[in-house]
């Protein structure tokens, strides 16, 4: 009920934001007060690599095409995200690069930006009552299905399965577990026995998940993580439990902290994720975008399989991320 409120109270504040915006002249360049133009990146929480990647990438490209870029973290917070949206609004930001911070009210701020005329570019998180102009993101389906074919090939198509599930109604979430119960179609030896979702797909909840998974099922065979964080605390909680024989452990997202765990045989696959080139194309899209041009509405990039048989990939993708 307090996210409920505290959502409702938001909504009300950055509609007015909206419509005082909407009196700006855009021939000014919006809020940079001249021809440079300024975008607002709205993060959904900057303690993830993931998410941190991207703003480095945004802004490193921002710099180089001589582009003011304002940050807000919303700390994973979706009511803190509406106000901090309100507030590159009130500012009258050229355009508005968004990750939303969940499921809940993810179209409320795209709804505000389209009244007072600034255009969203939304990464990673699209909301399907309103969608940005563009949205940039892995193909999550074709990434998750590859990861899953891998599993099964694996395992000879044999065993039991337990899913640590994102955050539940995002769209990472929701394609992730599409793509991954599509390749499982193909095996029907190997069966998901347990899944569970979590809210911050933190590396705790990750632990506490696969702490539960294991002592309802001691003979798991493999557990994936939907993202790298939940697959590292699969990892600690096999590693404690000292099960033999060992379960494959996979993730997603090829973060640092992932890859480090893929080289070091820690975790025995993920998938890599383009994070600095969505980040560049974000910046990209909001230049044309500002400047009367079109975008395609969606623009799915591929994901890379890293499997801890390959260090000398892995030690690449840690010094450059792609």
């Amino acid at each position: 009920m307090k996210l409920r409120s505290a959502l409702a109270i938001s909504l009300a504040t950055l509609t007015a934001a909206s419509l005082t915006a909407c009196n700006r002249d855009s021939a000014d360049g919006g809020g940079s007060g001249g021809d440079k133009i300024t975008i607002g990146l709205a993060v959904a929480n900057l303690q993830a690599d993931f998410f941190n990647q991207i703003k480095q990438s945004v802004s490193a490209e921002a710099a180089a095409k001589g582009v003011t870029v304002v940050v807000s973290d919303a700390g994973g917070d979706s009511s803190r995200q509406v106000s901090q949206i309100q507030d590159f609004i009130t500012k009258q930001v050229d355009a508005i690069i968004y990750i939303p911070a969940g499921a809940t009210a993810a179209g409320v701020p795209v709804k505000a930006a389209e009244r007072a005329n600034i255009p969203v570019i939304n990464i990673d998180r699209n909301a399907a009552d309103a969608p940005g102009k563009t949205f940039i993101a892995t193909d999550s389906v074709a990434a998750a299905k590859e990861l899953g074919d891998w599993v099964v090939k694996q395992t000879k198509g044999k065993g039991t399965v337990g899913i640590i599930q994102g955050q539940i109604g995002t769209t990472p979430q929701i394609d992730r577990q599409k793509g991954f119960q599509q390749a499982l179609q193909a095996a029907p030896g190997l069966k998901v026995v347990a899944q569970q979702p979590t809210d911050a797909w933190s590396q705790e909840e990750g632990f506490a998940n696969a702490q539960d998974m294991i002592q309802a099922h001691p003979d798991i065979s493999v557990f994936w993580g939907q993202a790298d964080a939940l697959a590292l605390g699969a990892a600690q909680a096999v590693a404690n439990a000292n099960l033999s024989p060992k379960p494959l452990v996979v993730g997603f997202d090829g973060d640092k902290a992932g890859l480090q765990a893929v080289r070091d045989k820690k975790i025995d696959a993920t998938m890599v994720q383009q994070t600095q080139l969505m980040g560049r194309m974000a910046v990209a899209n909001a230049i044309d975008l500002v400047g009367g041009k079109s975008v395609p509405a969606t623009q799915l990039q591929k994901a890379n399989l890293l499997t801890s048989s390959d260090t000398a990939k892995a030690e690449e993708y840690i010094a450059k991320h792609p």
